[in-house]
């Protein structure tokens, strides 16, 4: 019998704009960067916010999963996304998947949760510089001066006609996240990369 097991190792939605998206990063003399951080974790996480199973599994990721609408949480590697009432999103390095989704089920016992592993769904852009939010204004009808979109904010929103989730790292340097669908990364990365030549 033939030997089906995948041998070729993975590829991100965006190897191949990797030499653009750092040559802009270069030109622009450090007014915007632009990486793509591919294979981050990506868990979506359903369960009752007010239910014992919530207090567990942040015990367990010593992490509390954020309940103010369009917030986020961060301790270590760990990020947790509201989404909705009932619903985060937690990313985490590449390859955590498993053993996240098994503390996440063991901590919530015979509570009902939902664990998804998506991490293949989307890809992680980053947009960081000191032109950042000027770049990501071009196509985001959010309103993103410092004092309305601040650190630990995160979004369920529309950029260059891609929806994405757009999140605000913790520290103003650390720019932000942009998740995207796979299928709309090569786009978007194109959009991004025509909305910065203003600063190349």
């Amino acid at each position: 019998m033939a030997d089906t097991a995948l041998t070729a190792p993975p590829r991100s939605p965006l190897s191949h704009a990797a030499a653009r998206l750092a040559a802009a990063t270069r030109t622009s003399g450090g007014a915007v960067r632009l990486a793509e951080l591919p294979f981050l974790t990506q868990l979506d996480i359903r369960l009752d916010a007010k239910g014992a199973a919530a207090d567990a599994i942040g015990l367990a990721l010593d992490l509390r999963l954020p309940l103010e609408p369009n917030t986020v949480v961060r301790a270590g590697q760990l990020t947790a996304l509201w989404l909705g009432p009932d619903e985060w999103l937690l990313v985490a390095p590449p390859g955590s998947e498993r053993d996240l989704e098994s503390r996440i089920r063991a901590a919530a016992g015979d509570e009902p949760v939902s664990v998804t592993d998506v991490s293949a769904q989307r890809t992680t852009l980053l947009v960081a510089g000191p032109r950042a939010r000027d770049l990501l204004a071009h196509g985001c009808a959010l309103d993103l001066h410092p004092r309305a979109f601040t650190t630990g904010r995160c979004a369920q929103t529309t950029l260059g006609r891609t929806q994405v989730v757009l999140i605000a790292r913790d520290e103003p340097a650390s720019g932000f996240w942009i998740l995207v669908r796979s299928s709309f990364a090569g786009y978007l990365t194109d959009w991004l990369l025509d909305a910065a030549t203003e600063y190349l």
